[in-house]
């Protein structure tokens, strides 16, 4: 498996995967317009123009990708960490979390976020260093869980 840059040729690509890997969280909370099931292609082209993607490909195969911005000066926002369900536990989302935390190492800060019932994830990040720092209602049913992580390379 490599981690690499994705380009937007690869949107497609991504596109279908953050599908597939979003499915399991629609159940979670019964919600299938969640945004990550709901996006177009076109509105994830566009996002390459603000975002740095990364993907994970093993044997000429997309199987996972994250992305993330710089919004606000010294905080790293990273988005829709996804791995495909067959290579799920190897390893791949920590490997795209550390890469590109190497790649916004000048942040202060990290942030992402989740819903509460996704224990998994949560589980991946506390495991990662990062700690909630605040929740919000969005709906009666999914509360969104925001994590941080403090760069101690940059701390003063």
């Amino acid at each position: 498996m490599i981690i690499e840059k994705a380009k937007e040729m690869d949107a497609e690509e991504i596109l279908t995967l953050q599908r597939l890997c979003y499915i399991g969280e629609a159940e979670i909370y019964s919600d299938y317009t969640i945004p990550p099931l709901i996006q177009t292609l076109d509105e994830i082209k566009a996002e390459f123009k603000n975002y740095y993607f990364l993907k994970a490909v093993d044997d000429g195969k997309t199987i996972g990708s994250v992305r993330a911005r710089i919004s606000e000066p010294g905080t790293c926002y990273i988005g829709r960490l996804i791995v495909h369900p067959d290579f799920q536990n190897q390893g791949i989302g920590t490997a795209l979390m550390d890469e590109i935390e190497k790649i916004f190492h000048e942040c202060e800060r990290w942030e992402l976020m989740t819903g509460h019932l996704s224990k998994k994830n949560v589980k991946l990040y506390e495991n990662l260093g990062y700690n909630i720092f605040k929740a919000e209602e969005l709906t009666p049913d999914l509360n969104l869980v925001y994590f941080e992580k403090i760069n101690e390379n940059k701390k003063g």
